[in-house]
């Protein structure tokens, strides 16, 4: 095997399978392996993860340099440790799954959230670069460094990346936006309004429905008049949802500026959540003198949407002139920023996150 490589080794690690690949320049360079991850029983959970990647290895004609992947938490994923995991109760009481693999393949480990995967694969090789891109093309002075990234699955999922580095914190647990406040339940933490149980629960209060198996695609079909049910009570629930979502983004671009990406399978629904969801963004404070305080300082524009996406390219810049000099300056007038969905994906978004982490650590 050739040791100048740039393979880099990953895993979806699921409660009931693994699923292994290889990356090559940021693309999939061979079918994926998935071996049964025998949750409830550490040896043989390592087993099936020594397994999954030495197939791989086996495989290839070049030694990979790294193994780079997402795994769930809580972790303390500087170091490699995984800790008490609901879906792979095996974990518990704290393992050290990096340094593990690393002495089995004497390779460099990478483990992380896949919320923070998935944003770095958008900053590096998704929406951030095709965003600058079409700036670039339309002769639009600004760019973006900046992304938050927000994963809609069984909960929610972000990540924060500033100039090409994911933002990890000192504990493994920055952007946990599932336990940020919400103003519309305050009682409750943030994901009790958003992800899929969020979802559920919401038809099922509102429709005042006993259907326990009902899944937010059946909601989704309901809204669309495509399925039975309630179909006022599926539309207020992505209203809702689209509300709920809107004050975690609010609360997030106040503090972190950035570009928005979402993914997740939630968003083939976003017909129905993505007005609520602009206009929380776009909405006010009503004060108690009768006045209105903007909810943001910048003006958030809906980038699939193509009258949003026009106005945002759109945005007022003035040239100033440098007195004593021929300079000019460009001035934004506006602060301005978007909301989009993901088109690579969140699976290829993580995949691609996972490598391209590997070659900036390796870099290091």
């Amino acid at each position: 095997m050739s040791i100048n490589s740039d393979i880099v080794l990953t895993l979806d690690a699921g409660g009931t399978n693994f699923v292994f690949s290889a990356m090559q320049n940021g693309e999939s360079i061979i079918e994926p392996l998935s071996v049964p991850a025998h949750s409830n029983h550490l040896e043989k959970c390592i087993e099936a993860i020594n397994e999954g990647f030495q197939k791989l290895i086996s495989l290839l004609n070049e030694k990979p340099l790294a193994i780079s992947f997402a795994f769930p938490g809580p972790a303390d994923y500087e170091t490699g440790i995984i800790g008490d995991l609901t879906n792979l109760p095996a974990f518990r009481g704290g393992v050290p799954l990096g340094a593990i693999l690393e002495e089995h393949f004497k390779l460099p480990v990478f483990i992380n959230n896949d919320g923070d995967l998935y944003a770095y694969g958008e900053a590096i090789a998704g929406f951030l670069p095709q965003l600058n891109s079409e700036l670039e093309n339309k002769e639009v002075h600004k760019r973006y460094n900046n992304l938050i990234g927000i994963t809609l699955g069984t909960g929610a999922g972000c990540g924060l990346v500033t100039n090409g580095v994911l933002h990890r914190g000192d504990n493994s647990a920055p952007a946990e936006i599932w336990l940020t406040g919400n103003r519309y339940t305050p009682d409750e933490y943030a994901e009790k309004g958003i992800g899929t149980k969020a979802l559920i629960e919401m038809y099922l209060s509102l429709s005042k429905s006993n259907n326990k198996n009902i899944m937010p695609y059946d909601i989704y079909k309901i809204a669309k008049g495509k399925e039975p049910g309630d179909m006022e009570a599926a539309k207020n629930t992505f209203e809702l949802f689209g509300r709920n979502l809107g004050e975690v983004l609010a609360n997030l671009i106040t503090i972190y500026d950035g570009v928005v990406v979402i993914g997740g399978g939630i968003t083939g629904a976003r017909e129905f959540y993505m007005p609520a969801l602009m206009n929380e963004l776009n909405g006010v404070w009503p004060l108690k003198n009768g006045e209105k305080q903007d909810r943001l300082v910048h003006n958030v524009y809906d980038f699939d949407n193509e009258n949003q996406r026009a106005r945002f390219f759109n945005s007022p810049v003035k040239m100033l002139d440098v007195p004593g000099s021929n300079r000019e300056i460009a001035y934004a007038q506006e602060k301005v920023t978007v909301v989009a969905h993901s088109t690579i994906g969140a699976s290829e978004a993580i995949s691609k996150g996972a490598y391209y982490f590997a070659m900036q650590q390796l870099k290091k």
